[in-house]
């Protein structure tokens, strides 16, 4: 096995959700999904170093509110987790009011337009 490689060798997906559970429920359920999702876990372990690296650079509630966020809006990747961070997007609540519906208007046609 490369020497990049050989950390890895090692590492169950049990052992990083485990990991992960050690900061919070939402960044164990992120971790597994992440594994969940792949067609193969160990390609979701790269995904999991990354999340779990966060926690050195943030502070554990901050990753698990943003992780949080990531499973409320479906946005399973290291990518969204990080960026979701770095605009602070983890200290603002969720919105309060639902979102409205499209009013209607004579210039949509809608779903039946298409049948």
């Amino acid at each position: 096995m490369p020497k990049a490689h050989q950390r890895y060798a090692n590492t169950t997906p049990a052992n990083l959700i485990r990991q992960a559970a050690g900061i919070g429920a939402n960044t164990a359920m992120l971790v597994e999904r992440m594994m969940r999702d792949r067609p193969h876990p160990e390609q979701g372990c790269r995904s999991a170093f990354g999340i779990l690296s966060l926690a050195r650079r943030y502070e554990r509630d901050r990753l698990e509110a943003a992780c949080a966020r990531a499973l409320t809006i479906n946005a399973i990747t290291y990518s969204s987790v990080n960026a979701i961070l770095k605009s602070g997007l983890d200290r603002v609540p969720p919105a309060a009011e639902p979102v409205k519906p499209t009013p209607s208007h004579t210039n949509i046609r809608g779903g039946s337009y298409y049948q």
